[in-house]
């Protein structure tokens, strides 16, 4: 069996607990409480059963103790993974939308998230889902506008033709003829 890992030096068991009954995190006040009873001579089993814990766990308090003191006893939250898109990748995306594609280089006439994609595998070989162009062009402050779909066949000259008039201007039409 391995020998148990040693407690830095320079806090004691008091200091421990003045720091628990200061500490507003209760995990880190429980995580206190029991490296203060090893420092007071305990057992780790005991530590473990004021922790509630395992003893294999009040050694990695140990060890994070020893390396941060009190504050490596604090809850952490893991950072999530590196985004795939620098602010370069950022930069380069805004200029290809504020520009807008040209036929003859790009092969379309409106951007579309793939073709977007595409562009940035082709020129940093990064890639990544269409929803993710669409979620950073979201928080870059581009939106998505779609024209009013049009018929095919239709003519503007005649569409006011068919237009209806609105009651208030019917009115007006009707009131004002009968004083005329």
């Amino acid at each position: 069996m391995g020998r148990a890992v040693q407690l830095r030096d320079d806090y004691d068991g008091d200091m421990l607990r003045r720091l628990s009954r200061a500490s507003r995190d209760s995990d880190q006040t429980r995580r206190l409480l029991g490296l203060a009873s090893i420092y007071d001579g305990g057992r780790r089993t005991d530590a473990a059963k004021i922790g509630g814990v395992t003893l294999q766990i009040i050694r990695d308090w140990v060890l994070r103790f020893n390396a941060d003191g009190p504050d490596g006893l604090r809850n952490r939250w893991a950072s999530g993974p590196e985004p795939k898109l620098t602010a370069e990748h950022r930069q380069m995306l805004g200029d290809l939308v504020e520009r807008g594609p040209i036929p003859a280089i790009h092969g379309v006439v409106r951007w579309r998230r793939c073709d977007l994609a595409q562009e940035l595998y082709e020129e940093f070989g990064v890639s990544v889902a269409e929803s993710t162009i669409g979620r950073v062009l979201r928080e870059m402050g581009y939106r998505k506008i779609s024209a009013r779909p049009r018929h095919h066949a239709q003519n503007e000259y005649v569409v006011e033709d068919f237009k209806k008039a609105s009651p208030t201007s019917w009115r007006r039409s009707k009131h004002s003829l009968g004083r005329a």
